[in-house]
């Protein structure tokens, strides 16, 4: 007869394999000792939280989720290893295909999760509901005698031809290749008309993608903008939102403090801190807080702007809030009497279509060391829509003496139709990279010399604002690009005549509807 020690231990055993069994929370605490044997396991709420809506995509509650969450937190190892090893425990008729954007990784996770489910640990508890099957165990691809499998590919590899019942896509981008317009967006086109098609019952099967942010238009922003994508987003440190995120398995964050770290057990805050020296500011908003731009901006910080109002209505300076938390007031200054020069900077679009860039013409003035946005017009135009913008632009504004047009896309058709009669059309062939242009006038803004319409008399600002706070990595960058050429141009032309200033209408045709919100 067995002694209480022997039936408690085989207690304490039995109810360890129904705990694994029953949740992935506690699979992943013991399996963790398995795939990481020489490296202690240390706990972090988040891990609970991924964990929790994995559950729910195997029980069918969720069918399309997107995890972002920074490096180095367990993110593939719970779902990469560890997961399909916890669903084949009681289902392992399930097929997986898991794609990573270099086939080495994937080709790593692959083998710790065969190597999870070949351990002694795993066939001692489970070893009862299937084997491995002794033809098709590989690296890349293993099978069960259950007709289950898993295959590890990569970002438009082979294996294309395969189906599961899970796909997952861990870390779809290399972060040092994101910022490739091409690179970037091939990983998407390839989702969307490979990775997407292949699951064997569109029906109830699931899709998964964990990554870090790197870009606005990554792979998770390019999901999670076509709607139906459950999102668990997890930052390094906490930054409260107005709008509190719920998923639909009723989790939200539970930090409530400002900057409160996520997994301080294992990244305090000097770990923190030097993973953002490393890092840098836009690396940091994207892969730490997953939020791919600095909130107080990157290359233009956003309390760097001046404001411009009417000379006849004094109005209150624009508050900006600081990632410190201060409260930072850019100064409202008159528009000038006179200025030195008035241009006007043309970025034209490729095509008329809803999904195509946007035509973006300004109107600037300079007045000594100091330039002045006075109007935007910003819209998807046609070829003969884009010529009538140029011409009531150039009415509206006859003092300008040169009118840039960059040399590309819809702007060579324009100067070829407009040159005998909108007199300045001059064609600008931009030198270097955007980011390198804008990296040029940026001390321009910096040092204060940069004017902007208030947000009363031009709610379309706060557009204008937000996308320079979020360049390179934000979705748009027109109204960048148009400003850079303007600011590049006004740097270097310097005219010896004055000219008075076009009579400024007081509700501009050229504004867009806006937000109210002038706090930055």
């Amino acid at each position: 007869m067995a002694d209480n020690e022997t039936i408690r231990t085989l207690t304490a055993m039995y109810l360890r394999r129904r705990l694994a069994r029953i949740t992935l929370r506690d699979f992943v605490r013991d399996g963790w000792r398995i795939v990481e044997p020489s490296t202690p396991y240390v706990h972090g709420w988040h891990i609970d939280a991924i964990s929790d809506h994995l559950e729910a995509v195997t029980a069918g509650e969720i069918q399309r989720l997107v995890i972002n969450v920074p490096p180095k937190h367990m993110k593939s190892l719970t779902v990469s290893v560890l997961w399909p090893g916890w669903v084949w425990t009681f289902a392992p008729e399930k097929r997986w295909l898991f794609a990573s954007y270099a086939l080495s990784l994937s080709k790593r996770d692959s083998v710790k999760c065969r190597r999870l489910i070949e351990s002694p640990w795993y066939r001692e508890r489970w070893g009862h509901q299937f084997s491995l099957t002794s033809d098709q165990n590989e690296k890349l691809r293993f099978e069960n005698n259950r007709t289950g499998y898993r295959l590890a590919t990569s970002v438009g590899g082979a294996a294309t031809g395969e189906g599961g019942d899970f796909l997952v896509i861990d870390d779809g981008h290399n972060a040092n290749e994101v910022e490739s317009d091409t690179t970037r967006e091939g990983v998407s086109e390839w989702f969307d008309s490979t990775m997407s098609t292949r699951l064997n019952d569109p029906k109830s099967g699931a899709m998964v993608v964990v990554m870090q942010r790197l870009h606005e238009r990554d792979l998770s922003g390019h999901l999670l903008s076509q709607g139906g994508w459950e999102h668990l987003c997890l930052p390094a440190e906490y930054e409260p939102s107005p709008q509190v995120s719920v998923t639909k398995i009723g989790w939200s964050d539970p930090r409530t403090e400002p900057g409160e770290l996520l997994w301080p057990e294992r990244f305090g805050a000097d770990e923190i801190a030097a993973l953002k020296r490393s890092l840098g500011s836009y690396r940091a908003a994207g892969q730490l807080q997953q939020r791919p731009s600095p909130s107080e901006g990157g290359i233009f910080k956003r309390h760097w702007w001046r404001f411009w109002h009417y000379p006849d209505k004094s109005l209150p300076p624009v508050h900006v809030r600081l990632e410190d938390g201060a409260i930072y007031q850019c100064p409202c200054v008159p528009l000038p009497e006179k200025f030195d020069e008035q241009i006007q900077s043309w970025d034209m679009a490729f095509k008329d279509t809803k999904s195509s860039d946007f035509v973006v013409g300004q109107a600037w003035a300079k007045r000594e060391a100091n330039r002045f946005l006075l109007a935007q017009k910003r819209d998807r135009l046609s070829f003969p829509k884009t010529c009538d913008a140029v011409l009531a632009m150039s009415e509206e504004f006859p003092g300008t003496t040169a009118k840039l047009v960059e040399d590309k896309a819809n702007g060579s058709a324009v100067l070829s139709t407009l040159q005998s009669v909108v007199e300045g059309l001059i064609a600008i062939e931009p030198e270097g990279g955007k980011e390198a242009r804008a990296h040029a006038v940026s001390p321009q803004v910096e040092s204060g010399n940069v004017y902007l319409p208030h947000p009363s008399i031009a709610p379309w600002i706060d557009s204008f604002i937000n996308e320079c706070a979020a360049f390179p990595n934000g979705a748009n960058d027109d109204q960048v690009d148009s400003m850079t050429q303007a600011l590049q141009r006004m740097r270097t032309v310097k005219p010896a005549v004055i000219v008075s200033p076009a009579a400024m209408p007081r509700v501009s045709k050229w504004g867009q509807a806006g937000t109210q919100n002038y706090d930055y």
